[in-house]
């Protein structure tokens, strides 16, 4: 299964959502899957605190959709959020984690998923996340994205892809700071809310 049809099949199903994902390979392709979600959509540079981050949104606005793009390394490096997610019960988070079992954008070494021994759902479900489940074909991740975004209890989905990046795509061009800046005028302009407020040397 590649990531790069999960994600435009997710993209399909969003609307007004706002999205936390992790800067990597998986960048470019979002970009390129979902544009009509860029300005709502947040790159987060450092592993372990894209899930943790979506959770905080969701927290902070209880009223609107939050979807967590993660991946397996990332979230090996907080396995904590999950519980956090279990005790909290947040209603209005998806979870989407790409499991390609390696750390793509270092050259490609493995991660823990890789010996399949280590399976994230199952952690999930134990920190108690009821619904998390593992996503083997682009019929069954689909399903889980209209489930996820349905739902009104925490929603985890596995998708286990390919180790791959899709070629011959558009690169994003904004750099981390230009990207944050983009998302909170976006989350102000769509909420009503101040944030940041006007700039000082404006």
């Amino acid at each position: 299964m590649k990531r790069y049809d999960c994600m435009k099949a997710l993209a399909a199903r969003l609307k007004d959502e706002l999205v936390i994902l992790s800067l990597g390979a998986s960048v470019d392709e979002w970009y390129n899957a979902a544009p009509h979600m860029r300005a709502a959509s947040l790159f987060q540079q450092q592993l372990g605190c894209v899930t943790p981050e979506a959770f905080g949104l969701a927290a902070g606005l209880p009223h609107r959709r939050i979807v967590s793009l993660d991946t397996d390394g990332g979230m090996m490096f907080n396995l904590g959020i999950l519980a956090t997610l279990g005790n909290e019960q947040p209603k209005n988070l998806f979870v989407v984690v790409w499991d390609n079992e390696c750390y793509q954008s270092i050259g490609g070494p493995p991660t823990h998923t890789a010996s399949g021994r280590v399976d994230i759902a199952a952690i999930a479900r134990g920190a108690g996340v009821d619904n998390a489940f593992t996503a083997h074909t682009l019929e069954e991740f689909d399903a889980h994205c209209a489930a996820g975004l349905a739902a009104d209890v925490p929603y985890v989905v596995v998708a286990k892809v390919a180790g791959t990046v899709e070629p011959d795509i558009r690169r994003k061009h904004s750099d981390g700071r230009e990207d944050k800046y983009i998302f909170v005028r976006h989350v102000e302009e769509t909420e009503g809310v101040v944030i940041m407020g006007p700039s000082e040397h404006n």
